[in-house]
């Protein structure tokens, strides 16, 4: 920090320039993101509906997934904890991975498992932009097997002894439990960061020993079952009382196009405005690239605020690209030296 109160910039990237020095473990629930991109055909006799002319099928990482994903396009050495089923978007996952250089050794394949997969239909006219017209969700009826967690939870021990954080991707499907955690964590205090994404349970990690929690808004008012009418001294008063719930030290909640508040023991509230444009073309995964960010400027050596700053940067230039995407170092690095000069570099995708 400078005299004045604000980030140094400098500090930032040379937090940044250290990225490719830590190795990271993700332990989370990976998940396929499914886009099927059709041309608008015309309108369906049957129904109200339209007819796409099928164009492209892609698959690219979702859920811990994604955040694994940024880690490594963020410059980070990755180690993946996860299950995947013997299905074709496990094979895909882990395949995607393998071709990127990631770690997969910690990927456990669950037999007669399915792997998450969400499947977005977008469709456009010819020369226009897609848009988002239907989603499906493909879903496991249940958690991993046993055997499949107990796998998990060793490799996460093993691995977590040698890495310089811990990100927790937990999107609901198992991979990521509390329990899970709890049974990698064994009774010990952790010698590394561990920081969490929760989408349904945030307050069931309470008693973790978390360095921080990276929740957005709407999951704060789910967890409290309130609501913050948008008014930043409730959401405040809401955010307090889950990190003193957690026992975390740091929490950092993002508000879209209201940026995020970062809160941390003993310091006063801090908030850092969007960056970018505040009309986000594509939120799609955004949080992965915040908690991605985060931990891996955390694990740099940076204070909460400095992580907080940096997972700002990356989130704004995420949600500038459509689809589920991610964010390089040098993206992160041309932002940081555009604020620095009053310049930003241009995004999207």
């Amino acid at each position: 920090m400078n005299a004045g109160g604000a980030v140094d910039l400098a500090r930032l990237v040379e937090l940044v320039e250290s990225f490719s020095r830590q190795e990271i473990v993700v332990l989370g629930d990976f998940v396929a993101d499914e886009f099927v991109f059709g041309e608008i055909s015309r309108v369906s006799r049957e129904a109200p509906v339209l007819i796409l002319r099928h164009r492209e099928t892609r698959m690219l990482p979702g859920g811990g997934a994604n955040a694994t994903n940024n880690l490594a396009d963020l410059g980070a050495r990755v180690r993946a904890i996860s299950a995947v089923g013997d299905d074709a978007a496990g094979d895909a996952l882990v395949e995607y991975f393998r071709a990127k250089g990631v770690d997969t050794s910690g990927l456990a394949r669950a037999r007669g498992w399915r792997t998450p997969t969400k499947i977005r239909f977008l469709a456009g006219w010819t020369h226009t932009a897609r848009q988002q017209v239907l989603r499906m969700d493909q879903e496991p009826a249940a958690a991993p097997a046993a055997p499949v967690v107990k796998s998990l939870v060793r490799k996460a021990r093993e691995r977590a002894a040698k890495a310089a954080a811990l990100v927790v991707s937990d999107y609901g499907y198992g991979a990521a439990a509390p329990a899970t955690v709890r049974s990698v964590r064994g009774g010990r205090v952790w010698a590394l960061p561990v920081v969490l994404d929760s989408r349904y349970r945030l307050h069931e990690y309470a008693g973790l020993g978390l360095a921080a929690a990276t929740p957005n808004e709407a999951e704060i008012e789910a967890a409290h079952g309130a609501q913050t009418g948008g008014g930043a001294a409730r959401l405040e008063s809401l955010a307090r009382r889950t990190m003193r719930r957690l026992g975390a030290a740091a929490l950092v909640v993002t508000r879209g196009r209201d940026g995020m508040m970062v809160f941390e023991k003993g310091r006063s509230t801090r908030s850092l405005a969007v960056f970018g444009s505040d009309q986000a073309v594509d939120v799609t995964g955004a949080g992965d690239t915040v908690i991605a960010a985060f931990t891996l400027a955390t694990a740099a050596g940076a204070t909460p605020i400095e992580a907080a700053q940096l997972a700002n940067y990356a989130g704004g230039i995420v949600v500038m690209k459509r689809g589920t995407a991610t964010v390089t170092r040098e993206e992160l690095l041309g932002a940081i030296r555009g604020d620095a000069t009053g310049t930003r570099p241009a995004t999207g995708a």
